[in-house]
């Protein structure tokens, strides 16, 4: 990706960023994560690069105040820093990183959770609906150029923190704001066909939260096609677009999150969280499993144990 040209930036959007920069150093206290007692938001510190993790992008906003992140799905990869927002529009599975970050100058990141129906009333009460592109497949996930009305009202929510009493009143207020920037942005297509019943991502949203809290069981291509109204072979097209991989490879990919989880969570051995995850064949969870992380799942897990 071609490094963004920060000489067309504002002295008030430098020093709009340099604000938030301070607000999440702040309210972070050096915490890798911190869930805020905003309703849908997350803020991070990291002090330097990390190994590539697994996720599940949810529809969010995400922005770094400094440093940057690489998001990887599929392969293809997407990196937001100071002067650019991630946005995702269905639940993804992906791999996320900590690309550029040190004590000195650690990476500090902002992440909203976006709700379909916070997004459907935007559109309603301001317009920001109407037009747009046409209802045509898309990837999930998309990087947009940060402005200063977005940067200033993601400021302005993180702010509230010092505020506690106001967050109740003013939070939902400026979470719509921030719907509405993105929507009225280029990339608002993406949440206005998420947010708009019948198009084809609210029909693939469906059928991905479907297979997302049902992915341990055998789950027919056919049944997932029936809850998308779509045919079976436009359902693989569209789900292959939306996500970058077959719904096989998405199950695939839960399963295998899952599984880490539970070894890391608790005392459970390879065996059983590859049992409780779907998979009959322990061999054939190694081998997908040693694929994906890049080791077998003992040694990634003592791996992943000893970084704590």
């Amino acid at each position: 990706m071609k490094p963004l040209d920060t000489s067309i930036y504002s002295n008030e959007f430098k020093d709009r960023l340099d604000s938030l920069k301070k607000y999440i150093a702040r309210f972070t206290k050096g915490q890798d994560l911190f869930e805020t007692a905003v309703p849908n938001m997350s803020l991070f510190c990291v002090s330097e690069p990390n190994m590539p993790a697994c996720l599940i992008y949810e529809p969010c906003l995400c922005m770094a105040a400094q440093g940057a992140k690489r998001v990887i799905l599929a392969g293809e990869t997407y990196t937001y820093d100071s002067g650019r927002y991630l946005i995702a529009s269905v639940d993804l599975p992906a791999m996320a990183q900590v690309a550029n970050a040190s004590k000195a100058k650690p990476y500090y990141g902002f992440k909203l959770r976006l709700d379909p129906r916070e997004i459907a009333q935007v559109m309603l009460e301001s317009g920001a609906g109407v037009g747009g592109a046409p209802d045509q497949p898309e990837r999930g996930i998309a990087i947009g150029e940060l402005t200063f009305p977005l940067l200033d009202a993601v400021c302005r929510l993180v702010s509230l923190l010092d505020s506690p009493s106001d967050i109740p009143i003013l939070s939902p207020l400026v979470q719509k704001e921030i719907i509405y920037r993105l929507l009225s942005g280029p990339q608002g297509y993406r949440l206005r066909q998420l947010a708009t019943a019948g198009s084809s991502t609210s029909r693939m949203a469906k059928a991905i939260g479907f297979l997302k809290g049902n992915f341990e069981e055998k789950v027919k291509i056919e049944e997932l096609a029936g809850l998308a109204k779509m045919s079976v072979s436009a359902f693989h097209k569209h789900f292959k677009e939306m996500t970058a991989m077959s719904p096989l490879q998405y199950q695939k990919l839960l399963r295998l999150q899952e599984a880490r989880r539970l070894m890391l969570s608790g005392d459970i051995d390879v065996a059983t969280a590859a049992y409780q995850v779907g998979y009959e064949s322990a061999t054939q969870f190694n081998r997908e499993y040693k694929r994906l992380f890049g080791e077998s799942p003992r040694r990634d897990v003592y791996r992943q144990r000893l970084a704590v």
